[in-house]
């Protein structure tokens, strides 16, 4: 697998190495081993698995410390753009982002640690995305950013006219308004 380091510190991009011949293809999509030598030393508990339509844009959501998740996302079928933001008071990227298309035909995945809010929008006619995460989901520590926050100023990619969002999605506070994480927090 090829590590992409981003301009976030902590979120990288995987890049697999993917067999293909006249069957279709083989990789391998996840290895302990392997991640915890070449990402971080993280024990993954939980997997979980949505389906969307175009437009559709889950986010930007995280749980607080002690219940803080680190994810590793990845794209069964269709395409993504896929969105870590750094919400760590102190940290010198604070309100930063990094975005990547992750799709079924480039088969990438990113790594999301904790202190980082994740959302992402469906750029295809449907999509299935697959996450793992390093902590169980609790209700009472979820927490939540608006998607269009001007301070964080998004590009994503689409016309507003075309966002799908839950209720609970169109209601988050802005970054400035939120629960947030402290950079010299330990999270793990």
């Amino acid at each position: 697998m090829n590590i992409i380091k981003t301009q976030l510190d902590g979120v990288v991009l995987i890049e697999p190495k993917v067999f293909n011949d006249s069957r279709g293809y083989f990789f391998e999509s996840f290895s302990a081993a392997k991640f915890e030598q070449e990402v971080c030393n993280t024990r993954f508990i939980q997997d979980n698995e949505s389906k969307s339509t175009y437009g559709v844009l889950r986010g930007l959501h995280y749980q607080l410390h002690p219940y803080s998740q680190s994810k590793l996302v990845r794209v069964v079928t269709g395409a993504v753009l896929d969105v870590a933001v750094d919400i760590r008071k102190g940290s010198p990227t604070f309100g930063q982002y990094v975005s990547a298309v992750l799709s079924e035909e480039n088969k990438m995945m990113m790594f999301i640690p904790r202190g980082f809010a994740h959302g992402f929008l469906v750029l295809s006619p449907d999509c299935v995305f697959s996450y793992k995460c390093d902590n169980y989901y609790n209700p009472a520590s979820e927490a939540s950013i608006i998607w269009n926050d001007p301070e964080i100023n998004i590009d994503w990619q689409i016309p507003e006219k075309d966002i799908i969002l839950s209720d609970k999605d169109k209601m988050h506070p802005r970054l400035n308004d939120a629960k947030l994480f402290d950079f010299k927090q330990k999270l793990y």
